[in-house]
């Protein structure tokens, strides 16, 4: 799974992609050259986009799977405690 330290991977190519864009915007103007640049940082920024979905989705299951066998907990507490009143 894609980690934080990848994302602050992005982060550095897109700030040196932005910078390469903002070069050939004072000096050069070629405009493939600014589309291409355009199109990297756009690739780069879809790849953090997806890093960080699939951190919140697995958090997000942990959490649940936490959340819900917690509940599952209390649930056998409660049958326990039913069967233990039938019983008396």
């Amino acid at each position: 799974m894609a980690s934080v330290k990848d994302v602050e991977q992005v982060a550095d190519d897109l700030e040196s992609l932005v910078g390469e864009m903002r070069q050939e915007l004072k000096n050069g103007q070629d405009f493939a050259k600014l589309v291409g640049i355009a199109d990297q940082i756009s690739e780069r920024a879809d790849s953090a986009a997806q890093t960080f979905s699939s951190v919140n989705e697995a958090l997000m299951s942990r959490l649940g799977e936490i959340t819900g066998s917690g509940g599952k907990k209390s649930s056998g507490s409660q049958s326990r405690e039913k069967s233990q009143a039938s019983s008396s």
